[in-house]
């Protein structure tokens, strides 16, 4: 049997959930061996994770990616590392179907860097990487022997299909190179300090809140779980027995269906089962069963030491002793999380350093670096902090005090969007979390404006929007861009009064502004931008009935207003679902609506029942409209349904007309 005696280890992913475990393991029981950790804090790393060791002189953590050559070349030289082990990766199988490229640049091209580092440097002895059962595809559900070491690799989805092209070149630079590689394929592993995108730590989480478990599917899905300090011991006894050039199984033969989890941690919280599950859709491709034969681990002499009833107790009394280690993470929570993989996360610092850092942490990433709350009473929860640009204007105005009222920290952006450095210095100074923009020119007092007014429109509209996008995808931030719907006029395909409105994929169809030629450009470019939620605004309606800005306002103080049914965005209960979007990194294009269409009259009848009952109006045609504008106005249904699925309480346009607008405005003597 081989035996292997490391002196200097570099654990890449370090801040996470499983090599956190592995770090802290070897720190405590071997202190002759020298453990530098590599983490770039993405979304789901936390410091915290790494407290038990910070005390240790020989602990050294480093803030960097695996992706940076010259990082890892310079880390395996100055600090004399012999032996690697990678866990860095990114793993959330959902994230995988709508970020595909973000697993293919950490997981292949990040591995691909360290083993070209180990063969420049010819120093390493052992390059231990760490990658995953799914590698292995579905196992047939009558199968009562699990996947061998040697079994075919056939991956099914994005995030297993890249840790194979990982593994694929871990095997050619062993070959070719003779590089002294080992690769493990682990089962599901839960336990303390897990992000709560994973399955058991979300159910726990949300059955301390009360809310209900969502399974994807009908819960059939079978998984094995081992505990995470079993797993720590799995990869302490690889370290020093496995083979060079060998593969390990790190599983358990004790498998339990995803709706016996759930009921389980039911169970433990004394909760009804039936009434506290919620079956949701499934993933586009969710294997039935993964199985692993793990003899070969245990020839090394390794075993399981953890029931699933003790490691669930653990685990359950974990999370509700540290409700808040990972701070706010309600967009995890939901049954299809989609949290935004970003080059330079959420850095939550250890406990008692000077500016929070320890003697032995070197920061070596040049990304932007999201503040951590100071809050005394939870020091570690991170903050959102949002950069908010279009101050003077009414959406940017009321956006700041809609984060003054949730306690969210923000700051108006000083910069011009069109000038990219003003907007660089608004980043370092503020160093947010979220970037969102309301600026832009819609003309004064109405797009008319900008039809005499065309390239400073360009300018702002166009230019300054691309700048920030880019600026923003660029320090790794999602930018939350409100838009306009008035792109689009009824045709023949969405005829007016037929209920069949536009849908974010539609092309826009109207040309009548240049306004809206601007906006249609612009949001056309932007579907380049993967970090950008554009949020399609159409006739803005609050319940400040004094601000000249409001449709309402305005309809109210003309003589005369067409009647069309229009879809229409009330501020008061769409501006809160923005900021819940950015703490979801929702992205993509939104029709940013209430449900429904309402026209000019329908709305003055209103103003007339809880307003004025004096109050008179009259109508005049389009052709009568046409006289008195200079550029013709968008007119078009738009379809809601997919903000509505994501937030299913959305109001209809005439329920949140009444709701938010009227009834709060309502006269007593009406």
């Amino acid at each position: 049997m081989a035996t292997h005696s490391p002196k200097n280890i570099l654990i890449t992913g370090a801040a996470g959930f499983i090599a956190s475990h592995v770090a802290n393991r070897l720190v405590r029981n071997y202190p002759g061996y020298k453990i530098v950790v590599l983490d770039k804090l993405d979304y789901c790393s936390n410091l915290k994770n790494l407290l038990p060791s910070k005390p240790s002189p020989n602990f050294k953590f480093v803030k960097g990616d695996i992706g940076s050559a010259d990082l890892v070349n310079y880390l395996l030289i100055t600090e004399s590392i012999d032996t690697i082990m990678h866990f860095a990766a990114q793993t959330h199988v959902d994230n995988s179907f709508g970020n595909s490229f973000e697993f293919t640049k950490n997981n292949i091209y990040g591995t691909h860097v360290l083993l070209e580092a180990c063969k420049v440097t010819g120093q390493i002895q052992r390059f231990i990487h760490v990658s995953t059962d799914e590698v292995y595809g579905e196992t047939d559900e009558d199968a009562v022997v699990g996947n061998h070491e040697a079994s075919q690799l056939l991956p099914t989805n994005p995030y297993s299909a890249t840790k194979a092209g990982a593994e694929m070149l871990v095997m050619a630079y062993g070959r070719s190179y003779g590089l002294p590689v080992i690769t493990t394929r682990g089962n599901n592993v839960y336990g303390p300090n897990q992000f709560p995108e994973k399955l058991i730590p979300k159910f726990i989480l949300l059955a301390m809140r009360g809310q209900p478990l969502p399974i994807h599917g009908d819960g059939s899905n079978v998984r094995s779980y081992l505990y995470c300090e079993d797993v720590a011991e799995a990869f302490e006894v690889i370290l020093h027995k496995g083979e060079v050039g060998h593969v390990y199984n790190i599983g358990t033969k004790k498998e339990r269906r995803v709706i016996d989890v759930a009921e389980d941690i039911c169970r433990l919280f004394s909760r009804d089962a039936k009434a506290s599950i919620k079956y949701v859709d499934n993933r586009p491709f969710n294997d039935q069963r993964y199985f692993l034969d793990d003899e070969k681990l245990k020839n090394l002499g390794w075993s399981e030491r953890t029931t699933w009833e003790d490691g669930l107790k653990k685990t359950i009394e974990w999370y509700t002793k540290n409700p808040d280690w990972w701070g706010d993470v309600s967009g995890a929570l939901l049954p299809h999380p989609r949290m935004l993989m970003m080059p330079g996360g959420v850095e939550r610092h250890f406990e008692g350093s000077e500016e929070g850092k320890p003697a032995s942490y070197a920061s070596c990433n040049t990304k932007m670096v999201v503040p951590t709350s100071r809050n005394p009473g939870s020091p570690y929860q991170p903050s959102l902090k949002f950069l908010l640009y279009g101050r003077t204007g009414w959406i940017g105005g009321l956006l700041g005090q809609l984060c003054d009222k949730q306690g969210i920290a923000y700051a108006y952006g000083k910069g011009r969007l069109e000038d990219r450095a003003s907007l660089l210095a608004d980043i370092q100074n503020i160093k947010p979390t979220h970037v969102f923009n309301a600026a832009g020119v819609t003309g004064r007092p109405n797009v008319d404006w900008c039809e005499s007014h065309k390239t400073e429109t360009i300018r702002a509209n166009v230019a300054g929007t691309l700048t920030l996008a880019d600026v923003c995808r660029e320090h790794g931030l999602l930018m939350i861009n409100f838009a306009t719907g008035c792109i689009f006029e009824y045709d023949a395909k969405h005829p007016e009064g037929s209920g069949i409105g536009f849908k974010e994929e539609d092309k826009p169809n109207f040309i009548g502004s240049f306004y809206s030629k601007t906006k249609a450009m612009v949001e056309e470019l932007l579907n380049e931008y993967d970090n950008v939620c554009t949020l399609r605004v159409r006739m803005p309606i609050s319940s400040d009935l004094n601000n000249p800005r409001n449709f309402i306002t305005k309809i109210s103080r003309y003589n005369k207003v067409v009647n069309i049914p229009n879809s229409m965005t009330i501020l008061d209960e769409l501006l809160p679902i923005s900021i819940e979007m950015a703490k979801r990194n929702l992205k993509g294009i939104w029709n940013f609506t209430n449900p429904g269409v309402v026209s000019h009259n329908e709305i003055l009848e209103m103003y007339k029942k809880y307003m004025d009952p004096e109050f008179k109006w009259a109508n005049f045609t389009l052709e009568e409209q046409a006289k008195v504008i200079v550029a013709p106005r968008s007119n078009n249904e738009m379809d809601s349904s997919k903000l509505k699925k994501e937030f299913p309480e959305l109001l209809g346009i005439k329920e949140s007309l009444i709701k938010y607008v009227f009834e709060p405005n309502k006269k007593t003597s009406v």
